[in-house]
Parts: C-alpha cells; sequence; structure tokens
C-alpha cells in the first residue's frame, strides 16, 4: 500500500473530478451575516435593500434659508424680497415652526426642510438688515431640495448579491442604518506540512533539515483565493503521527491541504493513511511537476495532497484549486489572464505529461527557469508558468508563448 500510483488520470479528466466534488460537497456556499466594520472586501451572499427612503426626509442641499417660492419672485440685486426669519434650523434637528407667505427660516445642509417651504435660497444671495432677511435672487419651487427617498426610494436594492464590499457600497448601506450584511462565509482551509526534514522557519539552522516554506506559500496564495488560511503544522513521516493529525485537522476546516509524502516511496503514507480514513479519489496526474498528488474525501471534506517540492506544490495548488476555491469563496471568476511573448531561449519538455515551466519576463522575452522543483530560488525569480503540451517535446527560441501569472 502506498508504494505505487493509481491510474494516472489526464488534467482534462482531473479538472472534471475535482469540478464535482465541490459541486457535490460545497455547494451552495455557507452563508453568514457580520458586522459591517468587518465587510470590506468580502462577498454579499444575497442583494441587500434599503429598508428605508433615503433621504428619509424632504433635505435642505445647501446652507440658506427656506421659503416659499412665490416669495422671491422677481427679486434681484435692485430688488430684493424682504422676509422674516422665524427660527433657525441646523442639521439634525427638527422644524418647529411652519413657513408662511413673507417669513423663511435659516437652514443648514442636511437639516429637514420646515412645513410650507418649497424652496432654498442659498446664504450667498442673501443679507441680514435688522430683523429683516433681504433675498436678492428668485427661487424656483424645490430649489436646494432633496426629496425623501430621490436618492433611493425604500426596498431598493443597494448592493447586489455576488458583489464585492467595496468602500462605497458599504457607505451606501450604512447609509440606510444597516449594521450587518449577509455574506459568503470564508471557505476555512488547513494547510499541513509532512516530513522529517521540515522544522519551522527560525534563525536557528539544524543540519539535516530545512524550513517549511509551503505552509507560508500556499497560506498566501489560500488567502489570494479569498479564503482564510489554517496553518496546522509539520508532522513526522510516521503512520501513527500522520493518521491522528489528519483526523484531528479534518474538524478544524472545510478543505485539508498537505505538501509532502504523496509519492510512492517506503517513506511515504499519506494515499494509506487517506484510504484507511476516508478515500482516495487520485492519486497521480499526467503532468510534470506535480505527478504524484493525491485528492481524497475524508469526512465528506475533500483532502489535497501536495507534492513536497515547492514549485510542484504550488503549480498544483494553482492549476487545481485556484478556480474551484476563488469560485468557493464567491470571488469573481475571469479568464485566466495570460501575457504572450517570445521564447528567449529553446526549452526541451518530457513528451507524454503536460509540463508547467517556470518563467521569468525580461525585456519583454520570456526565459524558462531551468532549476528542479524543489528549488525554492525558482519561486522567487519566477514572473508565472508556461503550459507545455503533452506532445511538444521542444519549444524553439522566438516561438510565442502564454505565460501565467500565479497571481490572478
Amino acid at each position: 500500500m502506498g508504494r505505487e500510483f493509481l491510474d494516472l488520470v489526464d488534467t482534462r479528466e482531473a479538472h472534471s473530478i475535482i469540478r464535482s466534488l465541490f459541486q457535490e460537497i460545497y455547494h451552495p456556499p455557507k452563508v453568514e451575516k457580520i458586522n459591517l466594520k468587518y465587510a470590506y472586501g468580502r462577498v454579499l451572499a444575497q442583494d441587500v435593500k434599503s429598508p428605508i427612503d433615503l433621504p428619509p426626509f424632504n433635505r435642505a442641499s445647501r446652507d440658506g434659508y427656506a421659503l416659499k417660492a412665490e416669495d422671491t419672485f422677481h427679486a434681484s440685486e435692485d430688488n430684493p424680497s424682504i422676509l422674516k426669519c422665524i427660527e433657525v434650523i441646523e442639521a439634525g434637528a427638527i422644524p418647529q415652526k411652519k413657513v408662511r407667505r413673507g417669513y423663511c427660516s435659516r437652514i443648514s445642509t442636511g437639516a429637514p426642510i420646515p412645513e410650507g417651504a418649497d424652496a432654498i435660497v442659498m446664504i450667498e444671495y442673501t443679507e441680514e438688515e435688522d430683523d429683516n432677511i433681504l433675498i436678492y435672487r428668485s427661487a424656483y419651487p424645490g430649489q436646494h431640495i432633496a426629496p425623501r427617498g430621490s436618492d433611493m426610494p425604500k426596498n431598493e436594492i443597494i448592493a447586489k448579491k455576488n458583489s464585492i464590499l467595496s468602500p462605497e457600497k458599504i457607505g451606501a448601506i450604512s447609509a440606510a442604518g444597516i449594521s450587518k450584511v449577509p455574506v459568503i462565509a470564508k471557505p476555512k482551509i488547513g494547510i499541513l506540512s509532512t516530513g522529517n526534514e521540515l522544522i519551522e522557519p527560525s534563525n536557528h539552522w539544524t543540519p539535516g533539515k530545512i524550513f517549511d516554506s509551503n505552509s507560508h506559500s500556499l497560506a498566501a496564495a489560500v488567502k489570494n483565493c479569498g479564503c482564510e488560511p489554517k496553518i496546522l503544522g509539520i508532522v513526522k513521516d510516521d503512520y501513527t503521527e500522520v493518521y491522528k493529525t489528519i483526523q484531528e485537522s479534518i474538524q478544524e476546516c472545510d478543505i485539508l491541504i498537505t505538501s509532502g509524502g504523496t509519492s510512492a516511496g517506503a517513506g511515504d503514507m499519506l494515499r494509506e493513511v487517506i484510504e484507511d480514513i476516508g478515500e482516495v479519489i487520485i492519486h497521480g496526474i499526467s503532468i510534470k511537476p506535480g505527478k504524484p498528488t493525491i485528492i481524497g474525501k475524508i469526512d465528506d471534506k475533500l483532502v489535497f495532497g501536495l507534492p513536497g517540492f515547492p514549485v510542484s506544490a504550488l503549480i498544483i495548488f494553482d492549476v487545481f484549486l485556484r478556480p474551484y476555491l476563488m469560485e468557493l469563496s464567491g470571488k469573481p471568476q475571469m479568464e485566466h489572464r495570460t501575457i504572450e511573448l517570445p521564447l528567449a531561449r529553446r526549452l526541451h519538455s518530457s513528451r507524454g505529461r503536460i509540463h508547467y515551466a517556470l518563467v521569468k519576463i525580461e525585456n519583454n522575452k520570456v526565459y524558462p527557469i531551468l532549476k528542479d522543483s524543489g528549488a525554492i530560488t525558482s519561486l522567487a525569480d519566477a514572473d508565472g508558468y508556461i503550459k507545455v503540451p503533452k506532445n511538444v517535446e521542444i519549444l524553439e527560441e522566438g516561438s510565442n508563448v502564454k505565460v501565467s501569472p500565479f497571481s490572478q
């Protein structure tokens, strides 16, 4: 058990299986209500409608005097209308007096319009003289008044389902008095590294050991998909320890991602553990790098066993998990963005498997990074990767290739 691959599946079949599993297990996505102050960047699970008219009352849109428009007809610099001010209405106050012919109320922007008034003359076109207000410009009915519901009537949609909550949407929602919104719950993705050789990153290196980089790179990739990563640490290549850790970890997350322990070697028992706890669905994909990838199911949750080499782990994540995690988190699905440029040098590939090769872009040319999938520096140098079809052995210098950036 664990010493040989199950039947290899090609990438098309792998995508078909993964897509079906996500539909079966995770759709429709979970919904939660959260406070608006935590809502930035989240995805709405339902339409949000205004429970009130906006504005909720007839509101002044300028500082000035609320009055009857007919009192100002024919007013000019040479022949001002003369009115009596009966009260001052500040924003947030409630008018106490009705405006009649020959009278006005001093009003601030945002304050409610007093009964009887149908227009506002801006303060710039008025003057106080003793107990009188001189109006030097005529007004028309409705001037500088924002009617109730003119911005948004009650029950109108403020923000639509599946939209990302931006500062503008959050501002509009809060203006309607809404403090909590329904959003798609962030899927919790557990990340576990396996291997006797791994230690946590620190200032102290131990001979024979290597620092665990996969946990942190995969956590960043998970965040980029709109999900919530949970780094679960390192487990040694021991059947009992791996069994116990996976059994416990699967309870803490919606999806578990492991790295390492997937190939058909004597020390790799991940497939055996998954089979004993749940079910192995895929063990081996016809792809380079990343052939020994495992996909399983435990307690109706998916487990993705990625190769331990950093390049392999990130490429498998980007190709086989990223699109489904983004969909699950509600992030907009865009076509995988590619950049088409000429190859700077010849690239050899292995016939029979699709090859994803890391590349760097310089001077509008694509340079293959010729390091093995265990070289972490190749990721630091890479701008993305190219896909070489399985029936192609050589890509000639100058041939156009499509580069897929890691971050979409």
